[in-house]
């Protein structure tokens, strides 16, 4: 509930998510209130904030009774909130990484998924399906600090494969140079030859071998 409304609350429960949740990042601790406000009632969602990760649970004193019930909700759901998986755009704030980076290491399976999970877009009847990952396992990562260490990994195989790119366009153009030079030599023999057996009904037309 924005500030400017909060003039006539006078319910208010608050809850600190510990770094184990979070993971120390903001889109973390978001993607939490929005997990925890999914499973509110409707009339109730909005009164669920976050500030600086601590979640806020506003409602004014007539609403008593869905002030006590969303409590409830949120503070059962809370138990097992850092075992929430975590989402694509979680992991690449948390770790400091690249969309492509995520979609690299997960096809080459660097990156261990933990299930996937299919959700529709807001007003729309499209569902998308996208990997989630342990947050055990995202926080190993991040404890390790191998990231660099695959980015170091990837940019010695890019060059590498530059270098056998450029081997192979050498090789194709010496093959190729190597078909001109013979494809030109079979030629000029050709037109020798001819040349020759030419001269040869000229030399015999002339009866010079009679």
């Amino acid at each position: 509930m924005p500030k400017h409304e909060r003039n006539d609350v006078e319910l208010v429960r608050t809850w600190v998510l510990p770094p184990a949740a979070t993971l120390g990042s903001s889109v973390r601790a978001k993607g939490i209130l929005l997990e925890l406000r999914a499973r509110l009632p409707f009339a109730s969602k909005k009164s669920l904030d976050i500030e600086q990760g601590d979640l806020t649970l506003s409602m004014p004193a007539s609403a008593k009774a869905e002030f006590h019930a969303a409590a409830s909700v949120v503070a059962s759901a809370l138990k097992d909130i850092e075992s929430l998986p975590v989402i694509p755009r979680e992991i690449q704030d948390i770790l400091s990484i690249k969309t492509s980076e995520r979609h690299r290491w997960l096809a080459d399976g660097r990156l261990t998924s933990a299930g996937t999970r299919t959700v529709r877009l807001n007003g729309r009847a499209r569902r998308i399906t996208f990997h989630v990952f342990d947050p055990k396992f995202v926080e190993d990562i991040l404890d390790r600090g191998v990231v660099d260490e695959w980015r170091d990994a990837d940019a010695l195989a890019a060059a590498d494969n530059r270098r056998k790119a450029a081997y192979k366009a050498k090789l194709t153009r010496s093959l190729k140079d190597g078909k001109t030079a013979k494809a030109e030599a079979v030629a000029r023999s050709d037109e020798v030859s001819r040349t020759e057996l030419k001269g040869w009904e000229e030399f015999g037309r002339d009866g010079l071998l009679r």
